[in-house]
C-alpha cells in the first residue's frame, strides 16, 4: 500500500510495557504538531471490540488455538477497514498497540500454528497494509510477570512462562528475519529514557509527514 501517513506498532510480551509507551508516542506527537491516532488490537472499533471480548474472557478457557487465530484476524480485519486504513490515506500517522507480529509470535510460536498460514492471513485481514516501523518492547519474562496484576489479567495473560518463553522467543525471531522494519528495543530502562530512545528512531521517519 502507497500510503501519505506512517505506520508504528508496538510489540511484545505482556508486561513489556508496549502500551504505556505508545500511548507516550502518541501524546509526543500531537504536542509536536502531527496528525496521529492510537488504535489497540485486538479491538479499535466497535465490532473489534466485541470479538476482544470474547477472545480475552478467562471463561473461554477451552478456546480453540485455531478459533483464537482467526478471532484476531476477524478483529483486525475490521479495524483495518474502518480506521487504519483511512487515516494513513489522509496523511495520519497511525500508532497501534499490537498488529500481525503479535499473531506470528502469540498463535505461530506460542501455539505452534503454522507461520506461513498465519503471514497469508495476516496479509488477508490488512489487505497488505504493512507497518512503516514496529517497536518490540523486550524485557525479560521475571520483569514482565512482575509489572502483570494476575487479579486483573485477561486470558491470555494468564498463560504459563513457557508459553511466554516461546513468544519471545518469537519476537527475537521475527527482528532477526525483518531487521529493516523491526526494532528490538532493551526495555528494562526507566520510562522517560525508553520514551526519550523511541522518539529519536521515529523522528527519522517524520521528516516525511507534514505537520
Amino acid at each position: 500500500m502507497n500510503k501519505p501517513g506512517l505506520l508504528l506498532t508496538f510489540e511484545g510480551i505482556d508486561g513489556s510495557g508496549k502500551s504505556t509507551q505508545a500511548t507516550m508516542l502518541f501524546h509526543r506527537l500531537l504536542r509536536e504538531g502531527y496528525n496521529a491516532l492510537l488504535v489497540r488490537e485486538p479491538g479499535g472499533t466497535s465490532i473489534s471490540e466485541k470479538i476482544r471480548d470474547v477472545l480475552l474472557d478467562i471463561k473461554h478457557e477451552n478456546m480453540a488455538d485455531t478459533t483464537e487465530l482467526l478471532l484476531y484476524a476477524a478483529s483486525r480485519a475490521q479495524l483495518v477497514a474502518e480506521k487504519i486504513r483511512p487515516h494513513l490515506e489522509d496523511g495520519v500517522i497511525v500508532i497501534c498497540d499490537r498488529y500481525t507480529d503479535s499473531t506470528l509470535a502469540y498463535q505461530g510460536y506460542g501455539r505452534g500454528l503454522n507461520t506461513e498460514f498465519i503471514r497469508n492471513l495476516n496479509a488477508l485481514a490488512t489487505q497488505e497494509t504493512i507497518p512503516d516501523t514496529t517497536y518490540i518492547i523486550d524485557v525479560d519474562l521475571t520483569t514482565a510477570a512482575e509489572r502483570s496484576t494476575i487479579d486483573k489479567a485477561d486470558r491470555m495473560e494468564r498463560e504459563k512462562q513457557e508459553f511466554k518463553k516461546r513468544v519471545q522467543d518469537g519476537y527475537h525471531a521475527i527482528a532477526a528475519q525483518e531487521p529493516a522494519r523491526v526494532l528490538l528495543v532493551p526495555g528494562e530502562e526507566e520510562i522517560d529514557t525508553l520514551h526519550e530512545k523511541i522518539w529519536e528512531l521515529t523522528v527519522p521517519n517524520l521528516r516525511l509527514i507534514k505537520k
